[in-house]
């Protein structure tokens, strides 16, 4: 006799698009379809394991040295960190953080255009936009990126509950979709949620984030919060059934890892992103996004192993 996966729930997570081919009016070589859960994560083996999605930025001063001793040169060239995400990392998104326009007076918005071209010449992965977390400056950054981006399906971030209409005026006009974050609270999420479908938002053009801590420093209140934000969705709650968003950039910043030895800091750096990542994909979250390539590879093995059960050694 089989077990109920459901356990009785007959809720199911919405989806979202993110990325459009060519067939589909856009560029990409690929788009996903992300969410439509109908139970907890890793139960249903039919279900597509989490995506991937490297984090990378345009201005590396506001970047972790960690990274940038690994990358090198490529730090400084978005279009080639982009290209080697895809063909040589193999990440299944790229999220671009557009850390040149949190330079104070930042007013170049005109360079903004010019990236994104060329972002979107050099990949043709699935696109995650990250702006300035500044209203004032992030009004003119989503709609030039939106403009740019028409018809590619982006993912833009972030929306919180102070500051969301500038990211949603530019989803709106061009079709985008984005990542509304609170502050690991299940109801502000759901504040959040309702507050953007009162703009107009639809709910297959929302994914949530939580906010998630590094395994060890709160993450475990972050792995609450989404499942419950899960159990919540699956139960028929529609404000709550948004897929999620996991990216725990704190991993990198933490004591065990800045303070690590130099010769082993590389590796207690991807191990950390890799279990906090593994954790979190456990709690629910369909895209878990990283910064240090070589975890890219780890977190991809990881979920076909515990999706067919074969052995997964996790060393980094």
């Amino acid at each position: 006799m089989g077990h109920d996966l459901k356990f009785g729930w007959n809720g199911t997570v919405s989806q979202v698009i993110i990325g459009a081919t060519r067939a589909e009016g856009g560029t990409r070589s690929i788009s996903y379809r992300i969410g439509g859960g109908i139970t907890l994560p890793f139960l249903d083996m039919s279900s597509p394991s989490p995506l991937v999605a490297l984090e990378i930025c345009d201005n590396p001063e506001f970047w972790s040295p960690i990274i940038k001793n690994y990358c090198g040169d490529l730090v400084h060239k978005v279009d080639e960190w982009a290209e080697k995400a895809e063909m040589v990392y193999k990440a299944d998104l790229v999220r671009l953080y557009l850390t040149s326009t949190r330079q104070r007076n930042f007013s170049d918005v005109s360079s903004i255009g010019k990236t994104m071209e060329d972002l979107l010449d050099s990949t043709g992965l699935p696109l995650i936009i990250e702006g300035s977390n500044e209203p004032r400056i992030d009004s003119e950054v989503f709609l030039t990126c939106g403009e740019t981006a028409q018809g590619e399906k982006l993912l833009l971030g972030t929306a919180e509950a102070g500051r969301y209409r500038s990211i949603a005026a530019a989803a709106l006009a061009y079709n985008h979709s984005l990542i509304a974050q609170s502050p690991i609270d299940v109801n502000l999420a759901k504040q959040l949620n309702i507050l953007l479908r009162e703009i107009g938002v639809q709910r297959d053009h929302i994914m949530i984030d939580p906010y998630v801590g590094a395994l060890g420093y709160g993450f475990e209140y972050s792995y609450s919060a989404m499942e419950r934000i899960r159990f919540s969705a699956l139960k028929g709650d529609t404000d709550l059934a948004m897929p999620v968003i996991s990216s725990a950039i704190d991993s990198l910043t933490i004591k065990e890892v800045r303070e690590a030895d130099p010769a082993l800091q590389d590796e207690m750096a991807v191990e950390w992103e890799l279990y906090t990542g593994i954790a979190a994909a456990v709690a629910g979250a369909e895209i878990i996004c990283v910064r240090h390539p070589r975890t890219v590879g780890l977190l991809k093995n990881a979920f076909t192993g515990m999706k067919t059960g074969k052995d997964f050694s996790g060393g980094a």
